[in-house]
């Protein structure tokens, strides 16, 4: 492991590559107090709105923001910033912009999200006119969109369906593996680390219906080492590997997905109709009216920060201490609470007229929080949730069997389309054995499931389980003899008895935080620079055992243990020129890991990394090509097959 090092959080780090590597040096090259032009395009746009806000831009000089697509008035006064996807329609439409006489703006400074293809830069040069207008051009290397400040995602919303369900070597698969690398490559470029790289092997029981899925992590780790050795002639990247990375695919751990977590992000978004971390809900003002309040559930937000990774149980418990731990200290708040206007002097009155707007501020914050808790436990109580996660959580550790599958399918006529799939999606990956042809028919009868219901059942199979279809496919992994599908771990005091599961990733970091991780099934992608891999005996090609997998065990219970309670065009402008990563917000940590996920990510495994943070003193960056709730990712799972592919006469 590397030395300790002052880390910028992700998000920080990408936030100053904005602002201080593209228009921090446009301001300061000559121009400092000229107002400029933000122009951007479908792409960029979402990488900006993820880390700046209209404040932070307009403080470097930008006085309006433009779609690059869009019909936009001349500002031949003004010159213009282009931060845009190096796609041939974006560049066209920029010389389009910059070749009239006169041009859209006086001068352009060009940014580049990703690499621009030479055909691109030749057309560029092609025009004496318009090279002649621009007055900076650079290839930012940035092009990813911000979970948080561990979280990121490429935006590769159909990688489960061409990659995880595609085949090898196809034009579609290639190029999404190809645009994956180019995004991927651009967090290492912002967080100035030079990976080394491992990846979760291809069996040695090769099968065609699978080769897309279990190839896809060799074929990642090669395109993106090609990418990132050219940063190696930047200033200030590193010339040596400085963190690790480990590429999967979602067949790593096909439960984490649907099974039902009790942190209070994971509930926000599977219980919430939220839009992205978009909320709205109905309040009701000082005069009775009732309003509809849309707000974000962001790192903005303190409360949000410091209750997201938290079990619910213990949120409700925190919010009832804020609160009264708000009101005990503010005055406003115990006037509010029915405290009289007589025992207050007019210097108090004065404190509580200068407080008010923050206490307004912090009151609507805590009001939100209380009313997400409480909608998230009523919800809870109505769906039966206590008892089918327990259902759940038995099924992976071992407690569960048929039985109780049949009673409650039986018994539970309350429970929705959607908790009943998943909890067979849960089973069929937990007991192939169970799902077999003569018995999968079964249990869609007595879960009341259609034959369109039980596709993403069905299509676990392409996820490392085997579940009956016309082709046979035999890829259960875990240990299946048992009636454990992972190992348990000893209940900590102080744990909710019920949240019992995490997802694999937990004992994976583990794994490579101890130098413990199989170099058989996660052998190091060994590139051509003439490294020696230092930290695997094993080639590409090894046979991997089968996947890391834990879980704790403990008992189904709503209570406490222990009953404790509460390359590169201007390379100058590719990277920022500051040597050292350091900041405000910056800790002391050793080698980062990051994971990336091909297929998709769960708001489970954002906290993970945040809880393996702290556990390893090592910060964890978790990327995938997407991010979503158990809703989206059955809705994927599904498009892995048509319906018509499915063999359900069994």
């Amino acid at each position: 492991m590397g030395g300790d090092r002052d880390l910028r959080s992700l998000k920080q780090a990408t936030r100053d590559r904005i602002l201080k590597e593209m228009l921090g040096a446009v301001k300061s090259g000559g121009h400092s107090t000229a107002w400029k032009v933000l122009i951007v395009d479908e792409v960029t746009v979402k990488v900006l709105s993820k880390i700046c806000k209209v404040s932070d831009i307009q403080e470097e000089g930008i006085s309006v923001v433009e779609d690059l697509k869009k019909s936009r008035q001349p500002q031949r006064t003004l010159e213009a910033v282009y931060f845009m996807y190096p796609s041939r329609e974006s560049v066209s439409k920029f010389m389009q912009d910059m070749s009239g006489s006169p041009p859209l703006y006086k001068k352009a400074h060009v940014f580049f999200s990703t690499p621009l293809a030479p055909h691109l830069l030749q057309l560029i040069k092609s025009s004496p006119v318009v090279l002649s207008r621009i007055a900076s051009l650079a290839e930012l290397n940035l092009e990813f969109w911000v979970a948080d400040t561990q979280g990121f995602i490429t935006n590769h919303d159909s990688a489960m369906r061409q990659i995880v369900g595609g085949k090898e070597s196809t034009l579609t698969y290639d190029s999404s593996i190809e645009s994956i690398a180019s995004r991927l490559a651009t967090v290492f470029a912002s967080l100035k680390e030079f990976p080394t790289i491992r990846y979760r092997a291809t069996p040695a029981e090769a099968n065609p219906a699978t080769s897309g899925r279990d190839a896809a992590p060799l074929k990642l780790a090669e395109a993106l080492s090609d990418k990132i050795k050219k940063y190696k002639g930047l200033p200030q990247y590193p010339q040596s590997e400085s963190c690790d990375l480990i590429i999967l695919t979602r067949a790593v751990d096909p439960v984490a997905p649907v099974i039902h977590e009790w942190t209070y992000n994971s509930l926000c978004h599977d219980l919430l109709p939220l839009d992205g971390n978009k909320f709205m809900y109905e309040v009701t003002t000082g005069s009775g009216k009732v309003e509809k309040k849309e707000v974000l559930l962001e790192e903005h937000d303190n409360v949000w920060t410091e209750l997201r990774d938290m079990h619910i149980a213990d949120v409700s418990l925190r919010l009832d201490e804020k609160m009264k731990e708000f009101r005990g200290r503010n005055k406003a708040a115990q006037l509010r609470g029915g405290g009289s206007r007589e025992d207050l002097s007019t210097k108090d009155m004065q404190k509580i007229a200068q407080a008010l707007p923050q206490y307004q501020d912090e009151l609507e914050k805590l009001s939100l929080h209380i009313h997400i808790a409480t909608t998230l436990n009523k919800i809870i109580k109505d769906d039966g949730l206590n008892e089918l996660s327990d259902l759940e959580q038995n099924l992976v550790f071992g407690g569960a069997s048929s039985k109780e599958m049949i009673k409650i399918l039986q018994t539970r006529q309350d429970l929705s389309v959607e908790n009943r799939v998943r909890l067979l999606m849960i089973w069929a990956t937990t007991h192939p054995d169970k799902c077999e042809p003569n018995k999968l028919q079964q249990w869609l009868k007595l879960a009341r499931l259609t034959d369109d219901d039980a596709v993403p059942i069905i299509n676990v199979n392409l996820l490392g389980t085997n579940v009956g279809k016309k082709h046979k496919i035999n890829l259960s992994y875990g240990n299946h003899g048992a009636k454990a599908y992972r190992k348990g771990r000893p209940l900590k005091e102080g744990d909710w008895q019920n949240a019992r599961f995490f997802p694999v990733l937990e004992e994976l970091l583990e794994n490579v935080s101890k130098d413990n991780l199989s170099k058989e099934e996660y052998p190091r992608y060994q590139t051509d620079l003439g490294e020696t891999p230092s930290s695997s005996s094993a080639s590409p090609s090894a046979s991997p055992a089968r996947p890391v997998a834990s879980v704790r065990s403990r008992h189904p219970s709503w209570a406490r243990s222990g009953g404790s309670s509460s390359e590169n065009l201007s390379p100058q402008n590719s990277l920022s020129t500051n040597g050292t990563i350091s900041g405000p917000s910056s800790r002391k940590l050793g080698k980062r890991i990051v994971v990336f996920i091909i297929g998709g990510m769960t708001y489970s495994e954002l906290c993970t990394a945040h809880k393996m943070t702290a556990q390893l003193n090592r910060e964890v960056i978790i990327g995938s090509t997407s991010l979503e709730n158990p809703t989206q990712f059955i809705a994927k799972v599904r498009t892995l097959t048509e319906a018509d592919d499915l063999d359900f006469d069994i």
